[in-house]
């Protein structure tokens, strides 16, 4: 009987990926264990394996394909003696999770538009027909609610995609991009003056600069960047604490140490590093995030990394941190690094860290503001250490110093805490020996 080949949960937020290759083609037998396609995550390009042998009967969703859900068929494996014939009809696709039924299936691809020339004239956005009714009210999913909600978007002036002119996801995305839909108010009120100034705006030249423009595809990466940040900023109340550091004793300690072999490399990261897990570990209250009905207290120190990535960036997590020597930071650092600009984390080495830690100091940013990563509650954002005038023992004296600013989630950790945590964290950059004990 032929077996039905899905698209895998590569990890745990997973709900959608891109089939960006396939390695196998129509024909090709198959053996447990075969690395059979590629797929694009919002973190990674993973291998997929085949669980089962046979031939592979059926490529459903051609490689390239963007936002295909968890669970739908993609290809259909063939066993001995059965032919193409039984492949073409054991392609049913596997029921979409609710919100993956954002994007209607059979739906012909539309043409590009050309590109407009610098003095297009402003174009009308096209009339929304009516939302699907039940019994006098909209039909929408809970997801597509809450966005119209926080957006202020009039669900009576949409067409929903879903099943049943259901209104999902997707339609409220296409509401915002082309500002064709606004709270009810708003609309009642513009209606007058757009009524008499249609004229003039269907001769008057579009807002768009003179040299042109061009629009770049959203990578599924970038897609879960914005929505998981604007998420953040929406519902977690952030605020910020910035916190002086000298990092000379620093600086000395790390080339000293650099000089005794030549089987690692020290940065000051490695050190921040160090000196956040232990921390946390001495403030552990911290070492916590919000779960909506209780704080969840975190039993392990794992410290989240920010590396950037072309288009984008992922936070490869350093487990059990606080336990690790700098020379073992700094290797592992590297490691998950190199792995994470090359595509090939696993999930699990991206998931599950309790605090992050982002260094913007190699650009000789002086001092930056970071948005958490939830669900964790806090993430320190580093400076470039410089040379600044400073009081030593009432005199003035030159040091060099970092500046670093710890964004907090106000429900989880207060401002007398969060400067805890920062007053644990400059005793250790300050006296760096303290982190070799």
């Amino acid at each position: 009987m032929p077996v039905n080949i899905t698209m895998p949960q590569l990890s745990p937020t997973m709900t959608e990926g891109t089939l960006a290759k396939w390695l196998k083609q129509e024909g090709d037998e198959v053996k447990a264990g075969d690395v059979i396609a590629e797929i694009e995550t919002d973190k990674a390009t993973m291998e997929v394996e085949a669980v089962d042998e046979g031939r592979l009967g059926r490529i459903v969703v051609p490689a390239g394909t963007e936002n295909v859900a968890v669970n739908t068929v993609i290809a259909v494996l063939l066993g001995e003696g059965e032919d193409a014939g039984a492949a073409a009809k054991a392609t049913p696709q596997a029921a979409p999770k609710p919100e993956a039924q954002s994007k209607p299936e059979a739906q012909p691809k539309a043409e590009a538009a050309p590109a407009r020339p610098a003095t297009a004239p402003v174009q009308e956005a096209p009339a929304l027909a009516a939302p699907a009714q039940a019994g006098g009210r909209v039909v929408a999913s809970p997801l597509a609610r809450r966005m119209a909600e926080r957006a202020g978007v009039n669900l009576q002036g949409l067409q929903g995609s879903g099943p049943n002119g259901r209104i999902v996801k997707a339609d409220i995305e296409a509401a915002l991009a082309a500002g064709g839909a606004r709270p009810a108010a708003q609309q009642a009120a513009a209606a007058p003056s757009q009524a008499k100034a249609a004229p003039l705006a269907a001769s008057a030249p579009a807002a768009v600069p003179v040299g042109g423009y061009e629009d770049l595809p959203l990578s599924t990466m970038r897609k879960v960047i914005a929505r998981r940040l604007v998420e953040s900023k929406q519902s977690v109340p952030h605020f910020y604490l910035t916190i002086d550091c000298a990092i000379d004793a620093l600086l000395k300690l790390r080339a000293d140490l650099n000089a005794r072999s030549d089987a690692y490399k020290l940065t000051v990261n490695d050190f921040v590093i160090r000196a956040v897990a232990l921390a946390l570990r001495k403030v552990p209250d911290a070492n916590a995030s919000w779960n909506e009905t209780s704080i969840r207290r975190y039993r392990t120190v794992d410290v989240s990394v920010a590396v950037a990535l072309d288009g984008g960036l992922i936070t490869p997590v350093v487990r059990d941190a606080d336990r690790k020597g700098l020379a073992e930071i700094s290797r592992e650092v590297k490691e998950l690094a190199e792995r994470a600009k090359a595509g090939k984390l696993a999930p699990e080495e991206y998931t599950g860290g309790g605090f992050s830690v982002s260094n913007l100091g190699m650009y000789g940013i002086r001092q930056f503001d970071a948005i958490i990563n939830p669900p964790q509650a806090g993430i320190l954002a580093v400076g470039a250490g410089e040379q600044r005038p400073v009081v030593k023992d009432g005199a003035l004296a030159i040091a060099t110093v970092m500046s670093c600013t710890l964004s907090c989630d106000h429900r989880v950790v207060d401002g007398a805490l969060g400067a805890t945590l920062l007053k644990a964290f400059k005793g250790f950059v300050e006296d760096p020996l303290t982190m070799l004990l």
